[in-house]
């Protein structure tokens, strides 16, 4: 049997074995720290890329991008966030996500509490 025929008979089979790969989604906040892994502390796209176990090319982007959105706001006046303000920001949205939950279970909880109440015998 040829090499190269054998080679591809191999993966053909060992491809019908593995599972499905989901594919990852990362959100923008993500995104953004993770180029700025690049950006502030100077190291190369590859180290940062290996430490967070994402591909090379896809950071890559990330770092562009974010080095255009850094230029565009300067060249609006804007000044970018450092690390501090970025931390902020996510621990203030992650606050706000935690009370978004808090808000729905209240309403749920009260929802069924009133449901409760009309429920009982004897109430009006």
């Amino acid at each position: 049997m040829d090499t190269e025929l054998a080679g591809l008979l191999f993966l053909l089979v060992r491809m019908s074995f593995m599972p499905p790969r989901k594919r990852r989604s990362f959100t923008a906040e993500y995104k953004v720290e993770a180029a700025h892994r690049v950006i502030d502390s100077g190291r190369t796209v590859a180290e940062v890329a290996r430490e967070l176990g994402i591909h090379e090319s896809l950071l890559g982007t990330w770092v562009k991008d974010e080095r255009r959105r850094i230029a565009a706001a300067e060249i609006h006046g804007e000044k970018p966030l450092d690390a501090a303000e970025r931390a902020e920001l996510q621990r203030l949205r992650r606050q706000v996500a935690e009370q978004d939950k808090d808000i729905a279970f209240l309403k749920k909880a009260s929802a069924y509490f009133a449901a409760m109440q009309t429920n009982r015998p004897g109430s009006i």
